[in-house]
């Protein structure tokens, strides 16, 4: 839509630029309706200058030049015509930032446009500088730099006061983020505790007598450990920086080594190239890798594990397959750590696929895109 509006101003001021070159007083060196090569270089100039203005957002100070050469160009053929064109082009490179620059084209154009209107029209200096003067005014040319400045400086203002939302609202997240490790720490950790030591005591006490161990109290051991592990990991993720490293695609070959060690057959391929990966797609790449390795080892009871990392244009694939206990036709249970995948590559605006095999096993295969242009 930007680049229309570009265009349509463009096209807008090139062809106001012609009629009103072309309703003036051009230079009578042709009879009647005819015209000669200067005229015709004259309205090829007027357009010219007005075209330009499609690249002054991407490009200002090559605008502003090429509009100003144009003023000076359609001035030596006679044409006295306003120099809207560079008007805008001062505006554009203003607001760009390139106010030193502006200033020092503007100056040597006042300078050069009366010598190009003596060129012209062989006059004095005085009519010289009035025709100039008429070409372009120097109450328009401030006032456009007063505007390209003005807009600069509220556009600067808006970004520092979005910069000081955001980050207002990350200290906040912050401080609600650690009281709630506080409160998950206070009131749950010394329970969990008190009842994985009680439960483990119980069943160290039973194995000493000779006695059976009641199958609910080998249950209650194996959850107060879960539960533990669980909430040591929470409080870890609420308690840890942001600002800190983050874990990222390039640590996946950690986390295989590591599923190794625990006695996992784990294997990594990776596919294409990686390039310029969003943070955001590193960071949730790794985690869905860490989450699926971490349920192979608790859960699975499998063997082997693959991880498979592509690179596609605008594509990170990520899949993990496992020949664990899952079988076809049996739905995962939703746990904690498949919600948060999913939640992840949701956020994204990705696909997840988390189902077991149909040879077995368990597959875990996520599709998070980013834009790539």
């Amino acid at each position: 839509m930007g680049r229309v509006r570009d265009w349509m101003l463009a096209a807008g001021t090139a062809a106001l630029l012609v009629v009103t070159g072309w309703s003036g007083h051009h230079p009578p060196t042709g009879t009647g309706t005819d015209l000669t090569v200067t005229d015709l270089a004259g309205f090829v100039l007027l357009a010219a200058g007005g075209l330009a203005l499609v690249a002054r957002r991407r490009h200002p100070v090559a605008v502003l030049v090429v509009t100003g050469l144009c003023a000076v160009g359609y001035e030596i053929a006679g044409f006295t015509v306003l120099t809207i064109a560079y008007l805008v082009a001062v505006y554009a490179a203003v607001r760009a930032g390139h106010r030193t620059t502006t200033v020092v084209i503007s100056v040597i154009l006042l300078v050069v446009l009366p010598v190009a209107a003596m060129t012209a029209g062989r006059q004095d200096p005085g009519e010289a500088f009035a025709q100039a003067r008429g070409v372009l005014e120097l109450a328009w040319l401030i006032a456009a730099g007063a505007a390209g400045e003005a807009l600069r400086q509220a556009e600067r203002r808006a970004d520092v006061a979005e910069r000081t939302r955001e980050q207002s609202a990350l200290l906040r997240a912050d401080e609600e983020r650690l009281h709630i490790a506080r409160e998950l720490h206070d009131s749950l950790t010394h329970q969990i505790s008190v009842i994985k030591v009680q439960a483990e005591a119980a069943v160290h006490v039973a194995h000493k007598r000779g006695e059976e161990v009641p199958e609910a109290l080998l249950v209650i051991r194996d959850a107060g450990r879960e539960a533990a592990r669980e909430l040591r990991a929470t409080l870890e993720t609420l308690r840890s920086d942001d600002r800190s490293p983050l874990h990222g695609l390039d640590q996946v070959p950690e986390l295989v080594r590591r599923a190794r060690s625990a006695g996992l057959d784990a294997s990594l391929t990776v596919e294409g190239h990686p390039g310029e990966v969003p943070a955001a797609v590193d960071r949730t790449a790794y985690r869905i890798v860490q989450e699926s390795l971490t349920n192979v080892t608790r859960h699975a009871a499998a063997a082997t594990a693959s991880v498979r990392i592509g690179y596609r244009p605008g594509t990170v694939d990520v899949r993990v397959d496992d020949n664990g206990v899952a079988t076809a036709g049996t739905p995962p249970v939703p746990g904690v750590g498949l919600l948060g995948m999913r939640e992840r590559v949701t956020a994204l605006g990705g696909r997840l696929r988390a189902e077991p095999r149909a040879e077995g096993g368990f597959t875990v295969h996520a599709e998070l895109p980013w834009d790539a242009s």
